[in-house]
């Protein structure tokens, strides 16, 4: 068994969690979780000071057996993906 996490938009969990049904992957654990720092998080401006904004993002916990790992990791990496500069989300096995 291998542990999959991966940090995504939160709005794309639906199809993230349809995906993986399809794929009969029947358990996973969800978090909400903020995401602060890299070079492409947005800024903002309060009191004449800038700082970076915390992004809401969405945990996903999942454990697969070892010889489904690649076909889990591209499912998830293509249903995660918006196509916005600087989103790629992370995927760690």
């Amino acid at each position: 068994m291998v542990k999959i996490e991966a940090l995504v938009r939160s709005n794309k969990l639906d199809e993230i969690k349809a995906m993986l049904e399809s794929l009969e992957i029947p358990e996973i654990t969800i978090s909400e979780v903020f995401s602060n720092g890299g070079p492409m998080a947005p800024t903002a401006m309060y009191r004449g000071a800038e700082y970076r904004v915390n992004i809401p993002r969405v945990k996903l916990e999942l454990l697969v057996s070892s010889l489904r790992v690649d076909e889990v990791v591209q499912a998830v990496s293509r249903a995660a993906r918006t196509g916005a500069p600087g989103d790629d989300g992370t995927i760690l096995v």
